[in-house]
């Protein structure tokens, strides 16, 4: 089997993959800030390195997969003001900050499982490593690259950049970074404009709050990636993913931390995946095309003809490598949607097929004895055989899936009877067979789009009950009213009971 090769963003070149410790991986990927409801952006990036996640298993290494939740500071450097989200989103909401973070990390949790994700080994979130935050700024402070003005603290992107190969990830180039960071207002308390902040004092009417050696405040968004994957990964650790927008400035700004207090570069393989964006445009507030995962499974979104299954979404994703860029539509969808079942159905009868070809008592096994076509033998044998080197190529799931759609009319063929039965023997079955099973459930992550379809339904259903409930509390009808009329669009409908409740049921 080839060597597993994986493109390295920080070198920019593919690196044949060797683990710090023999026969372990540590892994780190930016998790979601929990000030909202997850959308379709989020699905790649968890989508893709549950995949890489599977397969490092699969190959039987132990795997630390850690991924954070991020449910406090991520604070707008390049905003008119540093305004906290989690904060500002709970005077929104009228919750109380947890009361916010509790429920949409719930709603995202959810959506991952609506994925078939597995869930990381380690979950940390930022407001449970405070005390480690600290720690680290401490560091940072001691050894120089770090000070403090007013109660905040910021990071000395120069003093680093004058000894240090500052950009290298992202490419950018620190002369060029003090000529274009924008003149912010609240930021003259920096040594530089292209300092960013560790902690920041929190104002008297800041909600989330936490006692320092500087003051009370919260602290920076790039500070608790370094501090969690620290702990939990140690000063190195192998594989650190995320997507493309995360390049700069936080995953630089990872690495800068990480190397002053931990005396050397924090990751050997950067991995980052490429954007969703949505019929050629990028995913955007201002564009008014964010879908968020409970509209594209319910189609409520004016963007969607209709709603579409998790594993739709899934399979979607896994069609094109993660470094390439993916065009969202509803024609995208629509032809993903009937791929997977084209090939969920070859799968189904492949074991039916296998099934009723283990009643054949000779099966020598070898091409081209006993009725079997050679030639076809030989495809299909090829087909399988290539399956190990196109993942072990930087993971490259289309191709996986490439081969897989090259293997349906062969199956569907035998099926049909259009082939003999007997064109492939019983073990080239089992192969085909079992090889669908290792590859389409347990290393791809897909599913049928009808299993467990009553119980999903039932939870997406409970789930736009609950948020139909938040908008008529907030007497927003619109949204109320969009929900039910899109649920009826599809044979839903919902009904308002006295109270308040509301029942529904399939027409």
């Amino acid at each position: 089997m080839a060597e597993l090769r994986i493109y390295n963003s920080l070198t920019r070149q593919k690196e044949i993959f060797t683990p710090l410790v023999p026969g372990h991986v540590g892994m780190y990927v930016c998790g979601p800030t929990v000030s909202g409801e997850s959308h379709l952006g989020h699905a790649r990036p968890y989508i893709t390195f549950d995949v890489v996640y599977r397969y490092f298993q699969t190959l039987g290494y132990k795997v630390r997969y850690v991924r954070n939740i991020t449910d406090a500071g991520h604070f707008e450097e390049e905003g008119r003001d540093a305004t906290d989200k989690i904060a500002e989103k709970a005077k929104l909401e009228q919750l109380e900050p947890m009361e916010l973070v509790h429920k949409y990390t719930r709603l995202f949790h959810w959506a991952m499982e609506q994925f078939n994700t597995l869930p990381p080994s380690v979950e940390p979130t930022a407001t449970g490593h405070i005390v480690e935050q600290i720690g680290m700024i401490e560091q940072l402070i001691k050894a120089g690259y770090a000070y403090e003005v007013q109660g905040s603290v910021y990071f000395d992107v120069k003093k680093y950049a004058s000894s240090h190969d500052y950009g290298k990830l992202s490419g950018r180039v620190i002369d060029e970074l003090l000529t274009t960071t924008r003149e912010l207002e609240g930021q003259e308390e920096k040594k530089d404009r292209t300092d960013f902040a560790l902690w920041k004092a929190a104002a008297p009417e800041h909600i989330m709050r936490w006692q320092s050696p500087w003051g009370v405040g919260y602290p920076g968004w790039h500070i608790e990636c370094s501090a969690m994957a620290t702990k939990y990964l140690g000063k190195q650790f192998d594989i650190h993913g995320g997507g493309m927008d995360l390049l700069f400035p936080h995953h630089e700004s990872e690495i800068a931390q990480s190397t002053i207090c931990n005396h050397q570069a924090p990751v050997r393989y950067w991995m980052h995946n490429n954007m969703i964006t949505i019929n050629g445009r990028k995913m955007g507030k201002s564009y008014n095309n964010v879908i968020r995962l409970t509209e594209l499974f319910s189609g409520s979104h004016p963007l969607l003809d209709k709603p579409y299954h998790p594993m739709t979404v899934r399979f979607f994703i896994l069609q094109t490598h993660y470094s390439g860029t993916l065009d969202f539509s509803n024609e995208a969808l629509q032809a993903a949607e009937k791929g997977l079942k084209r090939l969920w159905e070859a799968y189904q009868k492949i074991q039916k097929i296998d099934a009723a070809q283990k009643s054949r008592s000779n099966d020598p096994g070898t091409p081209g004895t006993d009725g079997a076509d050679a030639a076809l033998t030989q495809t299909v044998h090829r087909l399988l055989d290539e399956l190990p080197e196109f993942m072990n190529d930087d993971f490259s799931t289309a191709k996986v899936l490439a081969n897989f759609f090259e293997l349906v009319p062969v199956i569907n063929a035998i099926y049909d009877g259009h082939t003999p039965a007997g064109a492939l023997s019983v073990s080239t079955l089992q192969r085909m067979q079992q090889e669908m099973t290792h590859w389409l459930e347990t290393i791809l992550g897909l599913q049928g789009m009808e299993e467990g379809g009553h119980d999903k339904l039932e939870h997406v259903m409970q789930l736009l009950i609950d948020i139909r409930k938040e908008a008529r509390n907030r007497k927003d009808f619109v949204t109320s009213d969009k929900i039910r009329d899109r649920l009826l669009t599809v044979g839903i409908q919902v009904k308002d009971e006295k109270g308040g409740e509301m029942t529904w049921r399939i027409d």
